[in-house]
């Protein structure tokens, strides 16, 4: 029998029904008309009712059972101590590509647990295997209607599917699928397959491709995304980097089924990673092809979103601001990885030849920290930003991407931050948002 989480409560809102029942912090939440609760969305659900019996246990141990009577979804004010109401639940595989067993010792405990929870999914986008997921699970989900959830697939092929996931239940975890896609569920998954050469590639990539058609419409976008590779790597799989030209015979096998899928559904559902057009030298994909951006997160048109509001925004500076652009005497420094830096200093350049008061020096920071296969800025830490910078020249400010940083917090991977940044190099470091209006601001110096 599962055991229940203790739910104590963290805040309340001021002015809410919890305020004015007498709910405090520090109370615990025990049921909603006589049902216990195992997690947010038990919570969720329950409390839409317009009138709700709460059970609550005060810090003295006294228990009050309150009589609420309320609008039809209002809220009642209250935030727990854990978001998710319960234990996050573990990964139980043992992936090949898994990026966590490539990471050094001796960084914070967080960076190191592998999270596989479709509850995540649904709140914070977080892909899963199925691996771990219930039938009770699948059934919550189609209850409470918890949409969209993010499936890491990485293969259909049963077999080989055990094997990448190093979970003898991988391949069965599939048919799980056939449950959320079931006619009239009305859930929307997206999926994920990372990519490992000699593994999944090639014809396992289009029989993956196939396979997940059939589950069209449910299944908006699959991303296919390139293994991360570390320095890291003693004793795991041997895993090997893609050439330019796998690249190249991975986009077309892409850009092949995306001119099927949308021929029949008007939607171009599987997509290639930005990596895969850097790598192969390929100018990245028009914006109609990202089908609204559903893969932001998975690096899936990053670099089309933020050519795009670039030149948007440049377009209106050059429109709207040409006085101030004629007076603007400025000198900053920008840090970004290796994968984008070609195109941030191509930005900077096209800033500095409508600008002469405009200095704008862009460097280029290579990942010794986790190894110079990884390029992309968000795994970039604070004592590679501080040794490669030591005594440039970086003007009044440098600024670093926003995506540098865990969400919320002023530190990077690595637990340097920001302030050690500034002190080490002896600076004002300035936070550039990872979008391209922000990044035509923070070059001029102006709003618009």
């Amino acid at each position: 029998m599962k055991k229940h989480s203790i739910h104590i409560i963290k805040s309340i809102a001021p002015g809410s029904i919890a305020e004015e029942m007498g709910i405090e912090t520090g109370d615990q939440l025990l049921k909603i008309n006589d049902n216990e609760i195992e997690d947010i969305f038990d919570y969720q659900y329950l409390v839409q009712d317009d009138h709700l019996d709460v059970l609550i246990k005060k810090s003295d141990g006294e228990e009050w059972l309150l009589d609420i009577d309320k609008d039809y979804d209002e809220d009642l004010g209250i935030e727990f101590e854990n978001g998710l109401m319960d234990d996050y639940r573990s990964c139980s595989n043992k992936c090949i590509f898994c990026f966590i067993d490539q990471m050094p010792k001796g960084m914070r405990p967080t960076l190191y647990f592998k999270d596989d929870d479709s509850r995540l999914s649904f709140l914070q986008g977080n892909y899963v295997t199925l691996t771990n997921m219930s039938d009770a699970d699948i059934d919550r989900i189609l209850k409470y209607h918890l949409s969209p959830i993010n499936i890491s697939f990485q293969t259909t092929n049963p077999e080989l599917r055990c094997k990448m996931l190093g979970n003898r239940f991988a391949g069965d975890a599939l048919k799980k699928v056939d449950r959320l896609c079931a006619d009239g569920s009305g859930i929307e998954l997206n999926g994920q397959i990372v990519l490992c050469k000699g593994v999944n590639d090639g014809d396992e990539l289009e029989r993956s491709i196939r396979d997940l058609t059939k589950y069209l419409p449910n299944l908006q976008s699959v991303s296919v995304v390139p293994v991360g590779l570390s320095k890291y790597r003693d004793g795991l799989y041997p895993l090997e980097p893609f050439t330019s030209e796998d690249a190249v015979k991975v986009i077309e096998t892409i850009e092949s089924w995306q001119k099927k899928v949308y021929n029949e559904y008007g939607m171009h559902f599987i997509h290639a990673s930005d990596e895969w057009y850097f790598l192969a030298g390929r100018d990245f994909p028009e914006e109609e092809r990202y089908d609204g951006y559903l893969q932001l997160e998975n690096g899936v048109g990053m670099m089309r979103l933020l050519i795009n509001e670039f030149d948007e925004a440049f377009e209106e500076i050059i429109k709207n601001h040409s006085k101030e652009l004629s007076s603007i005497n400025r000198d900053i420094s920008m840090a970004t990885g290796r994968l984008v830096y070609p195109c941030i200093r191509d930005m900077a350049k096209r800033a500095m030849d409508i600008c002469p008061g405009l200095n704008v020096k862009v460097y280029e920071i290579v990942n010794e920290f986790f190894g110079e296969r990884i390029t992309v800025s968000g795994l970039l830490t604070g004592q590679d930003i501080i040794k490669q910078l030591k005594g440039k020249d970086l003007g009044t400010m440098l600024y670093l991407p926003e995506n540098l940083l865990r969400s919320g917090e002023d530190y990077l991977l690595d637990d340097v931050k920001v302030s050690d940044i500034e002190r080490e190099l002896g600076t004002t470091v300035g936070i550039a948002k990872c979008d391209g209006r922000d990044l035509v601001c923070e070059l001029f110096g102006i709003e618009i």
